[in-house]
């Protein structure tokens, strides 16, 4: 390849790993509640919510990264013809579909957050072989196919690629699920207290649709374009990478001691750094021969090339941890090159359960009754590791200088509670607490008072979040 080229290549690749997290959002916000309209009769509206916050999820960063699959898979790589593109995309997205309904109904029966499903190790190992397979079919390793008896029998209705779309779409229903926010929330409890399954059934399709559209416009438009060339070993190794980095990511999730690791090196490294650094990574990356070179070429060419995909996985995963570090890295602190932040930060007065304790409902009370004898609100943020709108609210909300301002002023006392492993005593509090989604921040009165307004589900940016949490400093969680 050519040295300017290849030289492009990789500053734009660096650039598009330190700067595109920042661009992306990690789904519907607490502003786009589906329920509400639902409740009210209005179904027709709520269900053109229910498909705008499918569309919203669609962009973000457990969605997005597959789209480019759509556009090599379906689109440019097998389809003869815009009919065939339209078959397989269509697949993809019904496979999407039936996963969210079925998963949504039992979710609803079952009173489990949807998200929750991630913190089952099975599940989260068996999310991640299936990428890790998927990445291996980018790479070369073999091409995806069924057996060649069903090949013959699907022959009639586009051969095994139909199946295989459906297949992936199925996935996509599992991964899409850490962003899907309060709108597919709102969606489950509706459906819970209606009980009616064929309803709920439909919304959830819709939602998947929603998420679709940019799955079904590229994969359709992208009929057209070269069939042959190199180009698209080199697409095939830039997606064989992010499958690969997004298996990582949610090994990482479902594993305290690689999740600590990887927020640790974040909050060393610091936000801005930490993608500084990751880029440069990626770039180096990309110069060994994470994309033009192949595994199939010699053994050099495969010694640079794993070299290369490596360094850019170890550089994606970096980004996702610096994403929600603080602006200073420690490590800058330590060396003397930066300067420790001054101004008041957010805290936590109680996280729990501990790391590797059980939750305890007889302290979670304590904290109840000496906020109530101090006359204090309380604010409760239900949380999990797998949850990104979580993470955003972490990221983007609570350093904000009026959230911070607002918890001073109003004498807050502040309760994490990480809902990520589940247990009897915690599912009880969720319970009580009308918890049916996360994140979900919950608020008690300086009397000890259960407040159902106001109540955030999702993210909320710092100055709506900041007068949410003044009205909970009233008793009956009015402006006050």
């Amino acid at each position: 390849m050519d040295a300017r080229k290849l030289g492009a290549m990789a500053v734009l690749a660096g650039v598009a790993v330190a700067v595109v997290p920042w661009l992306l959002p990690t789904g519907p916000n607490a502003n786009l509640d589906a329920a509400r309209f639902l409740e009210s009769g209005s179904l027709a509206i709520g269900a053109a919510v229910v498909f705008a916050g499918g569309l919203l999820t669609a962009l973000t960063p457990c969605v997005y990264p597959l789209i480019p699959i759509t556009v090599s898979v379906f689109g440019a790589r097998k389809a003869e013809s815009r009919g065939k593109a339209l078959l397989l995309t269509t697949s993809y997205i019904v496979g999407m579909g039936v996963v969210f309904s079925a998963l949504g109904i039992l979710a609803a029966k079952t009173g489990q957050a949807f998200g929750s499903l991630l913190g089952h190790p099975a599940v989260v190992t068996g999310l991640a072989v299936f990428l890790l397979l998927l990445a291996s079919s980018m790479f070369g390793a073999f091409e995806l196919a069924l057996p060649e008896r069903l090949q013959t029998r699907l022959t009639s209705v586009g051969g095994a690629g139909v199946a295989g779309a459906f297949l992936m779409g199925s996935v996509s229903g599992f991964l899409a699920a850490p962003c899907t926010g309060p709108v597919l929330t709102g969606l489950l409890a509706f459906v819970a207290k209606t009980a009616n399954t064929t309803l709920g059934a439909t919304l959830l399709f819709i939602y998947a649709l929603g998420i679709g559209v940019p799955f079904f416009v590229l994969g359709v438009s992208t009929v057209r374009l070269p069939r042959g060339g190199v180009w698209m070993e080199w697409v095939k190794s830039v997606l064989g990478i992010m499958l690969v980095a997004l298996a990582l990511t949610y090994l990482k999730d479902a594993s305290p001691w690689a999740r600590d690791l990887v927020k640790g090196l974040g909050a060393q490294l610091g936000r801005l750094p930490g993608a500084l650094v990751a880029g440069v990574l990626a770039t180096v990356g990309v110069l060994a021969g994470a994309v033009h070179r192949s595994f199939k070429e010699g053994s050099r060419d495969f010694s640079f090339k794993a070299l290369g995909v490596a360094l850019v996985v170890v550089a994606l995963v970096l980004r996702g941890g610096a994403l929600d570090a603080g602006p200073v890295g420690a490590l800058w602190v330590r060396l003397g090159v930066a300067e420790p932040p001054q101004a008041p930060s957010w805290r936590w007065h109680h996280v729990m359960p501990k790391k590797q304790a059980t939750f305890s409902s007889t302290e979670f009370e304590q904290v109840l009754a000496q906020a109530k004898s101090e006359g204090r609100p309380v604010l409760i943020d239900f949380f999990a590791d797998w949850c990104a709108a979580c993470k955003e609210l972490d990221r983007e909300t609570y350093p904000a200088p009026e959230v911070i301002s607002q918890s001073s002023e109003g004498q807050f006392l502040t309760i994490k509670v990480d809902a990520t492993n589940s247990d009897d005593a915690l599912d009880a509090l969720m319970e009580r607490f009308g918890v049916e989604g996360l994140p979900t921040v919950a608020f008690v009165s300086p009397g000890g008072k259960v407040l159902q307004r106001p109540r955030i589900t999702g993210f909320l940016a710092p100055v709506p979040f900041a007068t949410e949490m003044k009205k909970a400093r009233c008793e009956d969680g009015s402006a006050c």
